[in-house]
């Protein structure tokens, strides 16, 4: 059994992958503000508050890894700050506040992780389409999805750096899946994926993607959006 840290586990895909892994027998460290009952309730799951736009608050992460795991065998950066708004109306806070989550927490909690990664340790980075060089874009997104390009390169870039001890680096990018975030950018859109399935395909990608690729990026996309 492995020891997996997911990241945005309050709602949605990452709450559904939480759940899986445990109930497949691993022991899950579920990161996110807010914490459902049913995941503290589960035995093979810790809970840890952490506001991920706070780099300090991220030492919590430190102390239970020091203490307690000594290991880490995946990471899922799930975790993600959504914003729809017209370029011509942001600032530069508004790009900070989406790249603190989506782009510096990534880094930072990676950063923590790597003196319990160890050889044939898996990360993955959920990423979005809307990251993807030449993909379709949409207005209103501009923060957004160049945080969520950025973590492509951040990812193409660790698998090369750490490649050599065995560390694997993967990114993949999401089409449209019915989440609370895919309401809030186009209201009333019905994907074609829910989330537990979702879940489903990052589950197994976690274990084993690995095996067949490191510093890939995955476009998970039937439709966009």
């Amino acid at each position: 059994m492995k020891n997996i840290i997911v990241t945005g586990t309050s709602r949605g895909i990452g709450y559904e992958l939480a759940l899986k892994f445990a109930n497949a027998g691993h022991q899950v460290l579920a990161i996110s503000r807010k914490t459902p009952r049913i995941l503290i309730e589960n035995k093979n799951i810790t809970c840890l508050p952490v506001d991920l736009s706070n780099e300090a608050d991220l030492d919590k992460v430190q102390d239970f890894l020091s203490t307690t795991w000594k290991k880490v065998d995946a990471i899922v950066h799930n975790a993600g700050s959504f914003m729809l708004k017209p370029f011509s109306e942001t600032e530069q806070k508004d790009f900070e506040d989406i790249y603190k989550v989506n782009v510096f927490a990534v880094a930072n909690l990676t950063r923590i992780c790597l003196p319990f990664l160890q050889k044939g340790s898996h990360v993955v980075t959920i990423s979005s389409m809307g990251g993807i060089q030449g993909s379709l874009k949409f207005a209103g997104l501009a923060a957004y999805s160049s945080s969520k390009g950025a973590v492509i390169t951040l990812s193409e870039l660790l698998a090369e750096e750490y490649k050599e001890r065995g560390i694997s680096f993967n990114v993949l990018a999401l089409g449209a899946v019915q989440t609370e975030m895919l309401e809030e950018a186009f209201p009333g859109y019905q994907a074609p994926i829910k989330a537990n399935e979702m879940a489903d395909y990052i589950f197994d990608f976690t274990l084993t993607g690995n095996k067949y690729y490191n510093g890939k990026v995955l476009q998970v996309s039937s439709t966009n959006p």
